[in-house]
């Protein structure tokens, strides 16, 4: 039998408190990231009522859900240690969210409920891509009928060109990438949603790569 060679175990670097400054120090300097998070907040629902912010970080999509519709109850998720106090203290004097320490690599648990909306927000590309697919499922299953689940994501590029092309373009280098990323090119993640039973699946709006894929649960 032929070795099939030392095994390559992912890298997160976000356990790290210095990591997770680092980016919120960078996220604003990001180019058309504000974009991707106006398109995702005209498709959303009128009054989704119960909200999953996936990977919620600091709190930052979650707040602007918050502030785009008013009312609604808020779920956010995250492993960071840096970023659950960051979102504990936005939203302390907020009884309608509460955050929840979770890791996505493991699955959602089911006493988190059922949502009308699941967001996320360049979170989900740091599992591995079989735990991506997964998870996709799992968003299936805890959203209510008609619920929609909106992804502003990170994904790969087609080529290794377009990739350099995209890390000049933000400011960084090949050797200044994050390896905690596992990226995955938007046809991919399109086909998982359609197989997993998603409607209206579609990749609303992209620049380079950064991507809003979306799709809705049959009502």
């Amino acid at each position: 039998m032929a070795d099939a060679g030392p095994l390559t175990i992912p890298i997160n670097r976000w356990t790290e408190a210095g990591w997770a400054q680092r980016y919120l120090a960078e996220r604003d300097g990001i180019p058309h990231r504000a974009e991707g998070y106006a398109v995702l907040l005209e498709l959303l629902a009128v009054a989704p009522g119960r909200v999953l912010d996936l990977g919620t970080g600091d709190g930052f999509t979650l707040g602007l859900v918050k502030a785009a519709r008013p009312g609604i109850t808020g779920v956010g998720v995250d492993f960071s240690a840096e970023m659950l106090d960051r979102a504990r203290a936005r939203f302390a004097a907020d009884p309608e969210v509460e955050i929840v320490e979770h890791d996505l690599d493991l699955p959602l648990p089911l006493s988190l409920g059922r949502f009308d909306a699941v967001v996320s927000s360049f979170a989900i590309h740091h599992c591995v891509p079989e735990r991506q697919r997964a998870l996709y499922g799992e968003v299936f299953d805890v959203l209510e009928p008609g619920g929609a689940f909106f992804n502003l994501e990170h994904v790969d590029s087609p080529t290794p060109a377009l990739h350099e092309e995209f890390l000049a373009a933000i400011g960084k280098t090949l050797e200044e990438d994050d390896p905690s990323n596992k990226l995955v090119v938007v046809e991919t993640q399109l086909g998982w949603l359609r197989e997993i039973g998603f409607a209206d699946v579609d990749c609303h709006w992209k620049w380079r790569e950064l991507a809003l894929l979306g799709g809705v649960r049959p009502g």
